[in-house]
């Protein structure tokens, strides 16, 4: 049985809710999220020169979630409530799991680790919920970067 979630989860949450809407955050959030997708470093490269804003933007988005997820992991915020309204968190996942082999190549075996384990539990529980449910998420939030793109 999964340990009963305590109002210093509830806290926590709140907090890390609050820190997402900094304005810098926000703005970061948006790029990724109507911007973002590369499956190879060649392509992350293209899409987040060094030093420029938006590898600054990645670099935030991506470490903020390994952050949150690192808390989950060490036994400090419970995962079960996270994942209630954690979905970013997932769209994060999916947006660079394709990257993320040759980036444990380049950088290091562990890079994004927290990040991955917490999405996968995620991804889990749209399973259980409903077989194909993040098949769908996937294709849904992939293809916005495509009319982003047609638009941007």
């Amino acid at each position: 049985m999964a340990t009963p979630a305590t109002h210093d989860d509830v806290s926590l949450i709140l907090r890390l809710f609050e820190l997402r809407r900094e304005e810098t955050m926000r703005k970061a959030r948006a790029w990724f999220t109507g911007h973002y997708y590369a499956a190879t470093p060649d392509e992350h490269t293209r899409l987040c020169p060094p030093g420029s804003p938006e590898d600054a933007y990645f670099r935030m988005v991506t470490s903020y979630w390994e952050m949150a997820a690192s808390f989950i992991n060490s036994g400090v915020l419970n995962r079960e409530l996270f994942l209630e309204s954690g979905n970013e968190l997932v769209l994060v996942w999916d947006r660079v799991r394709d990257l993320i082999p040759a980036q444990r190549q380049i950088m290091s075996p562990l890079y994004l680790r927290n990040l991955e384990q917490v999405a996968q539990a995620g991804i889990e529980r749209m399973e259980q919920a409903r077989p194909g449910t993040f098949d769908g998420f996937s294709r849904r939030t992939r293809a916005l970067l495509g009319r982003a793109a047609a638009a941007g």
